[in-house]
């Protein structure tokens, strides 16, 4: 049996109805929404450009405990989630889960730092939590390596800490 962890995902978006669209998609598979981050904007690299010269940046975590096996089907339905805002897509959606530890994000690009799960697919731990606080590694993500979203995550690793306590998987 894999370990229960909250499922969240982030999202880099041009509008609001882009982003509602998409969420509106996932909860369809992936159950209530539980929290949704206040909103970034996203300025730390041009790779997503093709979707927007101007992003914003946002999260959503989902009610209840999963088991962490599922995160490679919880990004290829982020993918064509994706395929479904349009061609070229307009939006980049990066699920991922939070237990008391890390947090983890799937990812269809291979590097030193990842490990292949299945189908094109690889998880990266891209914080850990230590002495009260996320900590980041040498490959994080700047935008993660700022601490901008810290409190976020800090909720939702308190919402599995209160769900594991409650047996909720």
């Amino acid at each position: 049996m894999s370990p229960a962890v909250k499922l969240f995902a982030g999202f880099l978006y041009p509008d609001e109805d882009t982003f509602s669209s998409a969420l509106d998609r996932l909860q369809a598979l992936w159950g209530d929404v539980q929290h949704i981050s206040s909103t970034f904007s996203f300025e730390h690299t041009d790779y997503y450009a093709q979707i927007s010269p101007h992003l914003l940046r946002r999260f959503a975590s989902f009610c209840g405990l999963r088991h962490a096996g599922k995160l490679s089907r919880w990004k290829q339905q982020a993918i064509e989630t994706e395929r479904q805002s349009g061609t070229p897509r307009r939006i980049n959606i990066d699920p991922g889960y939070i237990d008391g530890a890390r947090v983890v994000l799937a990812s269809t690009k291979d590097h030193a730092h990842r490990i292949y799960l299945r189908d094109g697919i690889y998880a990266e731990v891209t914080l850990r939590f230590r002495q009260g606080g996320w900590l980041p590694f040498d490959y994080t993500f700047p935008d993660f390596r700022s601490g901008a979203y810290d409190a976020f995550l800090g909720l939702v690793r308190e919402d599995w800490k209160k769900e594991r306590r409650e047996g909720q998987i």
